[in-house]
């Protein structure tokens, strides 16, 4: 993942875009809450150089 100031890219093979959509389903799920995130981490769940991402889930929008 790389962005400028205007955009980011999301560049991934086919298991890491599996892997992001999975993520994105389940944040739509019943049991959790408004507010529930997930941080992903260069390095750590995502490639090393990679700029971090917050995955949340927010009602209000």
């Amino acid at each position: 993942m790389y962005g400028s100031g205007t955009e980011i890219t999301v560049a991934a093979n086919a298991a890491g875009l599996r892997d992001l959509a999975e993520r994105l389903v389940s944040l739509s799920g019943p049991e959790l809450r408004d507010g529930y995130h997930e941080h992903l981490e260069g390095g750590i769940n995502l490639e090393e150089g990679s700029v971090s991402l917050i995955l949340a889930r927010d009602e209000t929008l």
